[in-house]
């Protein structure tokens, strides 16, 4: 890091030995050693402080181009979702499918009105018989 061998070590030791002296030299020590800490930790909460600011300032510029590249604001989109229309896109993007199903909706009403016609031509059949019955009954009584 400092590029400092053994050579150099050994003479700051020393001259730390000569300036300090021997007897004041593990609380010298530790001195020193606490303010390198310190200075580490400076060192490594400023580094991790400016690496957040660089990754909250690309995300805003990744999130500001995606916007631009997909030409709509997030919340304008959010605010115009319209669920059924998305779903409709999906299941079927062509119509042809809901055309389809109306055809077929068309035939199932022309076949329920023909079957209740031809219900309502039996029950009459049915009454006019009935009738018929009852005017004959009448006829061969009077």
């Amino acid at each position: 890091m400092f590029d400092i061998g053994w050579q150099e070590l050994f003479v700051v030791a020393v001259l730390a030995i000569i300036v300090v002296g021997p007897k004041d030299m593990p609380r010298a020590i530790r001195t020193v050693t606490g303010w390198l800490r310190k200075a580490k930790d400076m060192a490594r909460d400023f580094q991790s402080g400016m690496e957040d600011i660089v990754r909250e300032a690309e995300l805003e510029d990744i999130r500001k181009e995606a916007e631009k590249a997909a030409g709509f604001n997030l919340e304008d989109a959010a605010a115009n979702f319209n669920m059924e229309d998305e779903i409709r896109k999906t299941i079927d993007p062509t119509g042809e499918m809901a055309r389809e199903l109306e055809d077929l909706s068309k035939v199932t009403d022309e076949d329920e009105t023909t079957e209740e016609d031809a219900a309502e031509e039996e029950e009459t059949g049915r009454a006019a018989a009935a009738n018929d019955a009852a005017e004959s009954g009448k006829k061969t009584d009077g």
